[in-house]
């Protein structure tokens, strides 16, 4: 898997972006830098003593896109102090989506293909996301809670917004019952599927 994230790398770099996007919850590593969004975690390269506590399940990635159209995927490191690509592992399917504006996607790593998390434990979310014309990074890096409540975060998506996966699995996510992700599994309960299981499928550039 850290392969497939080092092959995203090396086609990312040259290519003009036009666009980008912006995560919000958990909250990014730092503030939002443009012309770094094609870097590994926007350009920050150490971890933020900032926090954000993060559900082990039921858990959601809420962020601004920019783009009309676009594939994305999330990506885990355990590793105390991650600094490059390599301290990363994918967590769940690359999946499509059409829309611009806010979205609300859920993100149940109780249900991923990640091992060995618990509570407590502290870990860093780096998405990979691609609106057709190259790939954009932002981390965010969050402390695992089995009690975390995010039923305070804004949850809602894009309207006529769409999904599908690029990849062929076809998992099963298990809800909090917390209002954010009840907001994001009404949005499609197909993506909350897809967000936990893993394929080994790259962006289409």
């Amino acid at each position: 898997m850290k392969a497939v994230l080092s092959t995203l790398i090396v086609l990312t770099f040259g290519i003009l972006v036009d666009a980008h996007f912006q995560i919000a919850f958990p909250g990014p590593r730092g503030p939002f830098v443009e012309p770094a969004e094609v870097g590994f975690c926007d350009g920050f390269t150490n971890v933020t003593t900032n926090r954000t506590d993060f559900p082990l399940s039921g858990g959601i990635v809420t962020l601004n896109s920019e783009h009309p159209s676009w594939t994305a995927a999330f990506f885990i490191s355990t590793v105390a102090n991650p600094n490059n690509f390599n301290n990363f592992s994918q967590v769940n399917s690359f999946f499509q989506l059409t829309g611009e504006g806010g979205f609300c996607l859920p993100l149940d790593l109780a249900s991923s293909n990640a091992t060995g998390l618990h509570d407590g434990q502290n870990v860093t979310i780096q998405m990979i996301f691609n609106g057709g014309d190259g790939n954009l990074f932002q981390c965010s890096d969050v402390t695992l809670r089995s009690t975390a409540n995010i039923s305070s975060v804004p949850c809602t998506n894009a309207t006529n917004s769409t999904s599908s996966s690029t990849g062929s699995g076809s998992g099963s996510g298990s809800g909090s019952g917390s209002g954010a992700l009840s907001s994001a599994a009404s949005f499609d309960m197909k993506l909350l599927g897809l967000l936990g299981v893993v394929s080994l499928v790259p962006l289409v550039l």
